[in-house]
């Protein structure tokens, strides 16, 4: 029986990650158009060089983790937030305080409203998809201008709402010149996990790795674990690198069954 004769199931983010992804692909542009794609990639680090990777938060809307910020400046670590506009207009104080920190926090783009760049009807994780190319461009340039209107340079990458895109939107996203920021190590799972699972995964990185975690869930444990996980990496020597610092691999993508993510 193929995926596209079942009925639709519910799925949590957590039961996703566990293995409910299909076959893998080489590339990010399966045939079949109506695919989406999990993309992935790791900066390329020199074999000698120490322990490198590059954190990155996502700030999808909501408020502020202060438990990670803060251990992020006592540390003096070096973090790409990928914001989206309405994080940014409910958080205005801080996202002030951020830019005149500006060696330690690049602000980059996570769309205007949190829309996963999908094509068609599909709900991802709750979240309503763009559903058109149109729409997806709108995303992107106007997520980008609110970045712009904090005095943050424009940004160069962008990282979709859930991480997940349609092939068409990819190829769209790239022909406006904008860098899809994928990810090689997923810390918290959409801050669903406990603080000690998302430590133990953030202070296991390998060198190249491209974390994501989340900065925007403060009532949340995983938030926690952010902290300590980036803290342990801190104390045992560990680079920390903004994403323009290394070359990158070419993104990889696994493929998954849409009515996998109809939440």
């Amino acid at each position: 029986m193929c995926w596209r004769c079942l009925p639709p199931r519910r799925l949590s983010r957590r039961s996703f990650h566990a293995g409910v992804l299909s076959v893998a692909a080489t590339g990010c542009f399966p045939a079949n158009q109506g695919d989406i794609v999990d993309p992935r990639m790791s900066m390329i680090v020199s074999p000698g060089s120490p322990r490198t990777v590059a954190l990155t938060l996502d700030a999808c809307s909501g408020d502020a983790d202060m438990r990670i910020i803060d251990t992020l400046i006592a540390l003096s670590v070096p973090v790409t937030i990928f914001v989206t506009g309405l994080w940014l207009r409910r958080n205005g104080p801080l996202v002030a305080m951020l830019r005149t920190k500006s060696d330690l926090f690049t602000l980059e783009n996570h769309g205007e409203l949190h829309l996963p760049p999908v094509l068609g009807d599909h709900r991802i994780y709750g979240l309503p998809v763009a559903g058109t190319l149109d729409a997806v461009r709108r995303e992107v340039e106007r997520g980008a201008d609110a970045v712009a209107a904090t005095g943050a340079p424009r940004p160069k990458w962008y990282r979709g709402a859930a991480a997940l895109y349609s092939p068409a939107a990819l190829n769209a996203i790239e022909a406006m010149d904008v860098r899809i920021a994928a990810y090689s190590l997923g810390a918290d799972e959409g801050a669903s996990l406990p603080a000690a699972s998302v430590a133990h995964r953030i202070a296991a990185a390998v060198s190249g790795d491209v974390i994501i975690a989340h900065v925007n869930q403060p009532h949340r444990s995983s938030g926690a674990g952010v902290a300590a996980g980036v803290a342990e990496l801190h104390k045992a020597g560990t680079v920390f690198t903004g994403l323009d610092a290394f070359p990158m691999t070419g993104l990889n993508c696994r493929l998954l069954a849409p009515p996998a993510v109809r939440v």
